[in-house]
Formats: structure tokens, sequence, C-alpha cells
């Protein structure tokens, strides 16, 4: 089995399963990976200030959409709101607000591969993390004839028999194309913030496009900031947005990066976060140590009303036997440490992993508060380590698209925060990034 390349820059370096795989390819076509919010829907009220819609979308990427829906608006991207982003290559529904926006001017705009329905006001906006979770319907197509459906069978079998896998944070976390996104948020947590910047607008890799890749590597070379502005594409709009500004001053490294979107700024910071989650997770299970079960050391976190708590309780000897107990039946999960300027550690041997990943790192908890950019510091907190799945289906049939090759169109559920592609690589095993 292999453990790609930009999986192991992920922090991903290991499978939880042994089959295998099936192999194949994701998102011949958009509709192949389709994604539908489990939504939290506001209170309707006639005269409330934020507008709230449906939006579904085809092949579109988050903040794009976002700077492209407040260009056609004529208002700032902050009085958009949205639950969560989604993948980019797909089929995608999701709630969005739009603070004190008519609902004639949300029913007036007209995008490629994009409708807006269900329109109605309410006096709550929608925030991130606003949903329950996420439901997908995903077609792995080109699929080997060798594959048959008792070797489909026995994985989908293990997968609804076990009901979780590990909650690695998918590689599009990092980005797909140039998975850098935790690179630039390692330099700013060490506050090197013009590294920073150049990890971002330079730094190429061997999958980007070969003008792309020409400009990046010729700023990293040069760093004319000038000459760079009049050959990047326009599609690298954030890119050329800090170019703009250090044409102006070459030095102005944190006005350069606060010309980015907030939440892309704070998810440089989380993308570092997860990489070393990733890492840790990693090492758990490389090390055989269970992600279903509690030991001693480990902290867990209780689920109360389909929610998973913030609170987090401590396994010791006296207690371990109860708290399994509880995660047997789905009340509580273990937890992994996003590190942070005042993070919890684990004790034991899941105490030691955390350390000394971390001791590599060559970083201090406390290098996560960045005074040059305060909103993008964090405390640090914990988070499942498993994934839970629900209401997982299979079909297992011939490719319509690929004559001679097998299709397998999986329906499940996860919850928020969970990446559909970590459950897809331990059930295709393939060794071609795009697929995920």
């Amino acid at each position: 089995m292999i453990v790609l390349d930009a999986e192991k820059k992920a922090g991903i370096v290991t499978f939880y399963t042994n089959f295998d795989g099936v192999k194949g390819k994701l998102r011949t076509v958009p509709e192949d990976f389709i994604v539908e919010e489990i939504s939290e829907y506001p209170l309707k009220q006639e005269k409330g200030k934020f507008t709230i819609a449906e939006v579904e979308t085809i092949n579109w990427e988050t903040n794009r959409l976002i700077k492209v829906l407040s260009n056609r608006l004529h208002i700032s991207r902050r009085r958009i709101n949205f639950a969560g982003t989604k993948d980019k290559r797909a089929e995608t529904k999701r709630l969005m607000s739009f603070y004190k926006v008519p609902k004639k001017k949300l029913e007036e705009i007209k995008l490629g591969n994009v409708e807006i329905k269900k329109i109605y006001n309410s006096n709550q906006s929608i925030k991130i993390g606003d949903l329950k979770g996420n439901k997908f319907t995903i077609k792995i197509r080109n699929i080997e004839e060798n594959i048959n459906k008792k070797d489909v069978d026995k994985i989908i079998e293990f997968f609804r028999d076990k009901k979780i896998f590990p909650n690695f944070f998918g590689i599009q976390r990092f980005g797909i194309i140039r998975p850098i996104t935790h690179v630039v948020g390692k330099h700013l947590v060490k506050g090197n913030i013009e590294k920073a910047v150049m990890a971002y607008i330079a730094n190429p890799t061997d999958d980007e496009e070969k003008e792309t890749y020409n400009a990046r590597k010729k700023l990293e070379e040069t760093h004319d900031f000038s000459e760079a502005l009049k050959t990047y594409p326009d599609k690298l709009n954030f890119e050329k947005a800090i170019l703009n500004k250090l044409v102006v001053d070459p030095k102005d490294y944190v006005g350069a990066l606060k010309e980015l979107p907030k939440n892309l700024l704070t998810m440089f910071v989380y993308a570092y976060q997860s990489y070393l989650f990733n890492k840790i997770l990693s090492e758990r299970i490389k090390k055989d140590i269970p992600i279903d079960k509690a030991i001693e050391g480990d902290y867990i976190q209780p689920i109360r009303k389909s929610k998973i708590d913030d609170e987090v309780i401590k396994v010791n000897k006296d207690n371990i036997k109860k708290i399994n107990l509880q995660i047997s039946k789905g009340n509580a999960v273990v937890s992994g440490l996003l590190l942070g300027s005042d993070s919890l550690f684990s004790d034991g041997l899941i105490g030691e992993i955390e350390h000394k990943i971390i001791e590599k790192e060559k970083i201090d908890p406390r290098d996560f508060i960045i005074p040059e950019i305060p909103f993008i510091s964090s405390y640090g907190s914990r988070r499942p380590i498993s994934a839970v799945l629900h209401n997982l289906n299979s079909e297992f049939a011939e490719d319509d698209l690929n004559p001679g090759k097998k299709s397998l169109k999986l329906n499940f559920e996860l919850r928020k925060g969970s990446y559909a592609t970590s459950f897809l690589r331990e059930i295709m095993k393939a060794d071609n990034i795009r697929n995920y």
C-alpha cells in the first residue's frame, strides 16, 4: 500500500486498514462527488436583517464564490457568511447568510453552475460550524475488472461493523495541487512573516501548470514583485492582491498578508495545527494504539445530544473501564491534540508521542500567540481522533462512462469537521493524488 507524497506532506503517514483497496478514480465529473449540508436553519423572521439562502454549486471554490457574490451584490465579503467550506471539484449544497441584502437582489443573481433558492429573512446569521454534518453521494469510477464484488463487500462490511475511521484532516485542508497551507502557517507561528508570504506567493510545486510554475519560480529567485505582478495569471487573484501591496511597499509583509480574506489567514494557522494533529494520529496508529478505545493518559470528549462537547475528561486507571464502556455506546470519543498557546497535553504514552513530535518541530506552544496578526492566534483545543460513519450504503456496478471497468457508489453521512476523503483513502488506497 502506498502512502502518497502529498499525504506525507500533510502529516498522514499510515493507513488504518490492511485492505488493498479498490483503486479507481474520483471526480471524473463533478456530479460524482455530491455534498449536502445537514443544516440548522435559522428561524424565519420577515423583517430580519439577514437574508438566508440555500446555495447549490458545481465546481466552485468557496473563497472564489464569496468574492464573486460580493462583487455582484456590491457588498463587502464580510457581509456573507457560511457554515462550512466545501470541495471545489464537487456538487455542493450549503446554507449562507447575507447581511442587509434584499431578497430580490439575491433572486436576480445569475452565475454559471450556481443556484440560489429557498431565500428568506432572519435575525440570525449563519456562522462557521452552524451545521450538524454532511451527507455524501460519491462515485468511484474506473475500477479494474480484477476487483470483484466480494472484495468490495469485505471492505464495506468492515466499516459498517466498525462505524469509524481515522479522523485525519484531508489533504484538501493543505492544498491538493500545492500542499503548502500548513507551511505558511508554520512560518507565521515561528514569527517569520516574510517567509510566510513567500511560501504562499512563490514556492512552486511540480503539479502546477507550467505558466504558474515558471512565474512562481522566477519570483522566488528574484523577489521582483513588479515583474511578478505582470506575469502572474489572473486566476491567482489572492497572490496578485499581495503583490499589489508589495509593489507599493516591498517590506510591508504584514500589510500584504492582510490583503487576504480573514478566513484564509486563519486557515494557515489551522492548517499547521491540522498537520501536527495528523502526525500525532499517524504515530498512534503505527504503534497499534486503538482509536476507538482510550488508554491511560488520554483525554476523551463526551457526546451529549449528538454533539461533541468541548469539555474533556482525563483517563486514568480508576475511570478507564467506565469511559471505554461509554465510548462503545457512542457517548464519548477519544480526542487528539490541536496545538495552541494554552494546549492540554496528554499523559503516558500518548503524551510522549505529542511532546516528541512538537519538539521535533522546534516550536513552543506560546508561539501560537501571533502579535503581528492577533486574530489568527490560537489557544489550541482537542479534536476527536475517530470519525463516525452513519448510514453507509454501497452499490457496485458497471461504470457507464468507462466500458469494461466497474464503479462503486457510496452513500454516507459524517459529523461536521470530518473529511470524506479520509474515509475514501481507506476504501481506495489509490496512488494518484487527484483521486482525492
